[in-house]
């Protein structure tokens, strides 16, 4: 019977330089691959006003937003006004105490802006105001 005298292996030495080098190049295929999530923009000409007041109000509002043209927004959601109404009521339903802020644009139909007051309205929305820009001159 022969046996061998076994060679003791030595443990695996991991280069870490070259692992840092590999994560980096992932990471950056990765910012480079992902998309990111685009958000809505839409450019309004807000009407001008020496009454306007400045600051934030205590509670927070719904913001309907009417662009010159295109869909009515609440929120950065485009809505139809039978859409607009239905979530208005369902806001109300949730807080009896909404407000609701009108953003249009100073080209803006007024027919359509009318149309959004009455949504409130019917939702019995009790606070409606509008977005303006101070035309205050210090």
């Amino acid at each position: 019977m022969q046996f061998r005298v076994r060679k003791r292996r030595s443990a695996p030495s991991i280069i870490i330089v070259s692992l840092i080098d590999v994560l980096i190049v992932v990471l950056i295929f990765m910012m480079v691959t992902t998309t990111f999530k685009q958000q809505a923009s839409i450019n309004l000409a807000l009407p001008e006003s020496k009454q306007s007041k400045a600051g934030a109000s205590d509670t927070p509002s719904l913001i309907v937003t009417v662009p010159k043209t295109g869909p009515i927004y609440l929120g950065a959601e485009p809505v139809t006004l039978d859409k607009l109404q239905e979530k208005l009521v369902a806001a109300v339903q949730k807080n009896a105490d909404v407000k609701v802020s009108i953003r249009a644009d100073t080209e803006a139909g007024f027919g359509q802006i009318v149309k959004v007051m009455d949504a409130a309205r019917a939702a019995n929305v009790k606070a409606l105001n509008a977005f303006t820009k101070s035309n205050l001159t210090p």
